[in-house]
């Protein structure tokens, strides 16, 4: 079984993807796939999770009228980053089931035809989300906290553009969307299990 987690910022979707695993008794990663990244490219941590964040802009630095000044080593860099990424995706769902949260990973493995999810939230739950588990040096107000939200879920958007014609976050895209909104995510679990459990059961049948 490959699950796939894509979410809205704040949406409490890397809480459940990680719950989900924990019901499934089967890994998920999330951090960790930056880390291994960093190790086996050599470089930096935050710079591999910048670099993740914002590799559109990276590989391809065009504004209206005039093109960035990125310097071609930080692009090579972005590209060797990619690789490693989605080397690493074929290379985890080789070692058997597992969640993966982001990264348009629900593309880059939808030839093994993996349970994509999509989850999502009303403002006022993801804001207060957000500052329920900021740590105490990131008290940001609302307005700013919705202005990072919006921008995050942008540049998602934009990395998911470049690899499926379908749009991020659209229910043709997914096996099940899910609302977080005012929801306690470990209340959702059990049911979700059971439904991936029911859904990967009667794929097998129908491919056998």
């Amino acid at each position: 079984m490959i699950i796939t987690v894509d979410r809205e910022f704040g949406s409490g979707g890397r809480e459940l993807g990680k719950r989900l695993s924990d019901a499934l008794k089967m890994p998920c990663y999330d951090d960790e796939i930056i880390e291994i990244i960093a190790k086996e490219c050599g470089l930096d941590v935050n710079y591999v999770a910048h670099m993740s964040e914002n590799r559109i802009q990276m590989a391809y630095p065009l504004t209206v009228g005039r093109r960035l000044s990125i310097p071609s080593e930080v692009v090579q860099q972005s590209i060797k980053v990619e690789i490693a990424q989605n080397k690493l995706f074929e290379r985890l769902s080789q070692q058997g089931d597992c969640v993966i949260v982001g990264r348009c990973a629900d593309v880059t493995l939808a030839h093994l035809h993996p349970f994509r999810i999509f989850v999502y939230a009303d403002r006022a739950s993801k804001i207060a989300r957000c500052q329920e588990r900021a740590p105490e040096q990131e008290n940001l107000p609302p307005a700013q906290l919705e202005r990072k939200m919006r921008s995050i879920d942008r540049n998602r958007a934009k990395q998911h553009k470049m690899a499926s014609n379908i749009p991020w976050g659209a229910k043709e895209g997914y096996e099940v969307c899910i609302n977080t909104t005012d929801r306690e995510i470990k209340s959702l679990i059990p049911a979700l299990a059971e439904y991936v459990k029911n859904w990967f059961l009667h794929t097998q049948i129908a491919v056998g």
